[in-house]
């Protein structure tokens, strides 16, 4: 794949991220711990039947011989999904996205620290304005006041996880030749499973409706299942710094989606974050293509 078809999956991927909150705005009954585990639950079946399909009955072998790195990563994931559905139950979707957005330096500095990674100078610059984006929005923007920090705080486990899963990726995608390479597909579908089963006893009694679990399913397969495979192969294109790079997107979109959608308006401080995120953004992959 060459880096720019790469660039281009990459923006689907963050749109279909992008769609949770606004979708999660019109549940009916389901909240909490219920619509993570809902969540969780049909992203894992999918993903079962998906791998299922494509390995047969050797999966679940797989899975029994999966090594540490695999759990790692797998744990990595379910904190991901857990954390950020929960996050967008106890504040608003402007809050969640805008504390997630410091996944790129928090991947930069991991893949520094860790894999000693020498990032050129437009990724750092695009990571500091995009940062500055973000904290704008956030000094102008908090929205709920004290109370929508518990909200913000679940939701940064989201950023530390997904900097450490990225490290993880890159990490694997860089064996030397001759070196086996972990499966971490099935870290993919390790994950969901991990984070439906810690999530179903804090949930009970289920109550969510038919309307609920139609817009649950649907999030599980497309918003989670379906971008999550696909991100695990474009860390073999993209490094980590440049996905989580990419991934602030996910900011623009949610936020324009819960706008549009479900009618959380997002102030004039997320706006001109907003604004300096995009130019962040645009500015490193523009002066990647003409050093390319």
């Amino acid at each position: 794949m060459s880096h720019r078809r790469a660039v281009l999956l990459m923006l689907l991927i963050t749109l279909l991220w992008s769609t949770a909150g606004v979708v999660s705005r019109h549940l009916e009954a389901a909240r909490s711990f219920e619509v993570t585990f809902w969540r969780s639950g049909f992203n894992a079946l999918a993903l079962l039947v998906a791998l299922g399909l494509m390995r047969g009955r050797a999966l679940w072998g797989q899975v029994l011989r999966a090594p540490r790195k695999v759990w790692a990563s797998a744990l990595c994931w379910a904190v991901m999904y857990t954390a950020f559905m929960l996050a967008l139950t106890m504040t608003s979707v402007a809050n969640v996205l805008v504390t997630m957005s410091l996944g790129p330096l928090l991947t930069a500095l991991f893949a520094r620290l860790f894999l000693h990674h020498r990032l050129p100078a437009r990724t750092w610059a695009a990571i500091l304005l995009g940062s500055a984006g973000i904290a704008w929005m956030f000094g102008h923007g908090l929205q709920g006041g004290l109370a929508s920090l518990a909200g913000m705080g679940v939701a940064l486990g989201v950023p530390l996880a997904a900097a450490t899963n990225w490290t993880l990726l890159q990490h694997d995608s860089k064996q030397k030749d001759g070196d086996e390479r972990s499966d971490m597909l099935l870290a993919v579908l390790l994950g969901a499973l991990i984070s439906a089963a810690c999530t179903l006893p804090l949930a009970w009694p289920l109550v969510a409706s038919p309307h609920d679990l139609t817009l649950l399913a649907g999030l599980g397969v497309f918003q989670l299942a379906l971008p999550c495979l696909l991100v695990v192969r474009l860390a073999r294109v993209l490094s980590g710094p440049e996905l989580a790079l990419l991934g602030l997107l996910e900011v623009i979109f949610g936020v324009l989606w819960a706008w549009l959608g479900a009618g959380e308006a997002p102030s004039s401080a997320a706006l001109v974050g907003g604004a300096m995120v995009l130019a962040a953004l645009a500015g490193n992959e523009l002066l990647g293509w003409r050093e390319r």
